[in-house]
């Protein structure tokens, strides 16, 4: 307990990094070992008759960098089988004289074990494994003995990878891994029933090499991607430019509103001029009219026609008397347009006197300056208009 809780505060101030979210199927591995045991005790280390081979296939899931779970399983292999007097004496000496000798598949373990990455703990996580790291292991499982009665125990076991991470993604890892597995209740020396101890004399030292593969990640890596953080000046920065976006967003909000505004009143200015009544038109009640030609006063020829229809409508109508309006368009001195205004009038005038013998009192001239209201067209606005007085 007090490893683990060294374990926790060195991997607290080590790990200054933060990875992405590890979803339930990221990093994930699979692997195969082989290797050989041997037995733990000082009578039977390293005697052939405590010897052999194991396999072992791996699955496990990774937490983070440093902490993850291990599932294992160990087939332990019978080399001894082969020989009578070797058997007699494994028989005699290690498995008991209850046991079964030659079995080509000696005992199986299952385990669970906890995973410590020492070198993310003390170095920290810098985007993908190192080379060389260093992983310790510890949990408990289960033992299965094959022969003296195929006794079944708990078991402890406590070890080490030396990993090498390779490839291109870092997907591969290759391992040599030293153990220690402890039968803590069961059986004593694979046959006898003993309480629940650590003991070196129930005690198997394991050594073996194996592969494993990371199964690929959704960070689109074989691993544990690191988060791309932002340092507080740069949020601070992007909150700046937000809120003076919502200031710019405000005042064209602001200036849309005064728009609606106004244009709500010019609707509201041409409903109201579409309701009002229609002036009465300023032309002449007498058509046609005179028109000049810029700052000049005679009558064109083309327009002597409209002249004689006048002088027809007077002859026709012999108590009409006919009031003749001279105007001007705006260009040029106001004084001159006025001058301009009566000579066009008394014009008109003394043509139908003269021409169409037209008395004089039956008409009455007035000169009304410049103008730009009477037509649209501005030229339009030199000429000289009818009024029947009588009406």
């Amino acid at each position: 307990m007090f490893i683990a809780a060294v374990a926790i505060a060195v991997s607290a101030s080590a790990q200054k990094t933060t990875v992405t979210a590890n979803k339930a199927l990221d990093n994930i591995y699979v692997g195969f070992a082989a290797g050989a045991e041997t037995k733990a005790s000082k009578q039977k280390l390293g005697s052939f008759a405590s010897f052999g081979p194991t396999a072992t296939l791996i699955v496990g899931k990774n937490f983070d960098p440093i902490f993850g779970l291990r599932a294992e399983g160990v087939v332990r292999f019978n080399v001894h089988g082969s020989n009578p007097r070797e058997c007699k004496w494994v028989q005699t000496r290690v498995l008991g004289t209850n046991a079964t000798a030659g079995k080509f598949v000696n005992g199986l373990d299952v385990n669970l074990l906890g995973t410590f990455n020492l070198s993310n703990a003390i170095a920290g996580y810098k985007g993908q494994p190192r080379t060389l790291e260093f992983i310790a292991l510890y949990g408990f499982g289960w033992s299965h003995k094959f022969g003296g009665g195929h006794v079944n125990a708990i078991n402890s076991k406590a070890g080490l990878d030396v990993a090498f991470n390779f490839g291109a993604k870092k997907q591969w890892q290759a391992f040599v891994e030293p153990s220690i597995t402890y039968i803590m209740q069961g059986y004593n020396a694979w046959a006898e029933h003993s309480p629940f101890q650590y003991n070196l004399n129930r005690a198997n030292l394991d050594l073996k090499v194996g592969v494993i593969y990371k199964l690929p990640c959704s960070n689109g890596t074989h691993n544990f991607a690191i988060e791309q953080l932002r340092d507080q000046a740069e949020i601070d920065a992007l909150n700046a430019q937000i809120n003076g976006l919502r200031g710019d967003l405000d005042a064209a909000n602001n200036a849309n509103a005064q728009k609606d505004a106004q244009i709500a009143q010019l609707k509201k200015a041409l409903a109201d001029c579409e309701n009002k009544p229609a002036p009465e038109a300023k032309a002449a009640n007498l058509q046609p009219t005179v028109l000049f030609r810029q700052n000049v006063s005679t009558i064109d020829k083309a327009q002597e026609a409209n002249v004689e229809m006048i002088a027809r409508y007077m002859k026709n109508n012999k108590d009409a008397k006919v009031k003749i309006s001279g105007y001007a368009s705006p260009e040029g001195p106001a004084e001159i347009n006025q001058k301009l205004s009566e000579l066009r009038a008394e014009a008109v005038k003394n043509m139908l006197v003269k021409k169409y013998n037209i008395a004089a009192d039956r008409l009455e001239t007035e000169g009304c300056g410049a103008t730009d209201k009477l037509f649209d067209e501005v030229e339009f606005n030199r000429v000289a208009i009818f009024n029947d007085s009588t009406k």
